[in-house]
């Protein structure tokens, strides 16, 4: 295993939720999508035993587009739905490459705010911290644009812990519905393969740490 590949532990939790492939098709080891996650590399970069990088991205693709990279979040992230969980937010400043992303019909979640060119990435925290909830809006979005999809999945009795951006009627109505109690280049792919796998890479190594 090289540096930047998932460890056994983390290979062994992920591979068992990823597709199957189809009957007749060459199996190839999938913890080469996964490699410019640990890297931080432009898909160029990907290393020669790994294959084409064009197929690597090209797979990897075809499971955001499929919804996996949102399951596998789900499924590590479900045994940490606790009656405390906390919403914050935060800007990244966007590369100059990621400004040059064709639009189309499609938002990029790219805004103008006062650290220039962004995105903001709100989350879901537990009560140690670890993200079980994410999203992305463009850097100058109100932090309650996204609260909606990120809280739709309270329980009752949770707790709620948000600052004063969040402190609005909507918001403390969509909460109480729940039964929960408030206190005090391309978007998709940036969030899966940067905010999402990160996070799951970040519960895994916790669940290991415990068992």
């Amino acid at each position: 295993m090289s540096r930047y590949d998932l460890t056994d532990f983390e290979w062994g939790a992920i591979e068992p939720l990823l597709p199957n492939k189809p009957r007749g098709v060459p199996q190839v080891d999938d913890r080469r999508v996964l490699w410019v996650l640990r890297s931080g590399a432009p898909w160029r970069d990907l290393p020669e035993r790994y294959g084409p990088r064009t197929t690597c991205y090209n797979r990897f693709a075809r499971w955001r587009k499929a919804g996996v990279w949102d399951m596998l979040m789900d499924a590590i992230t479900a045994p940490r739905q606790g009656n405390i969980q906390m919403i914050d937010s935060t800007s990244v400043r966007a590369h100059q490459q990621a400004a040059t992303a064709q639009r189309g019909d499609r938002d990029h979640c790219l805004g103008r705010s006062r650290g220039g060119l962004t995105t903001k990435i709100h989350v879901v925290v537990d009560a140690q911290g670890l993200p079980i909830r994410l999203g992305l809006t463009a850097g100058q979005a109100h932090d309650g644009q996204i609260v909606d999809a990120l809280l739709d999945h309270l329980g009752p009795r949770t707790i709620v812990l948000a600052d004063k951006a969040y402190d609005a009627d909507r918001i403390r109505e969509l909460i109480q519905e729940r039964g929960a109690t408030r206190y005090d280049k391309l978007a998709a792919n940036f969030l899966a393969i940067m905010i999402q796998l990160a996070s799951i890479r970040l519960l895994l190594r916790n669940y290991e740490s415990t068992t």
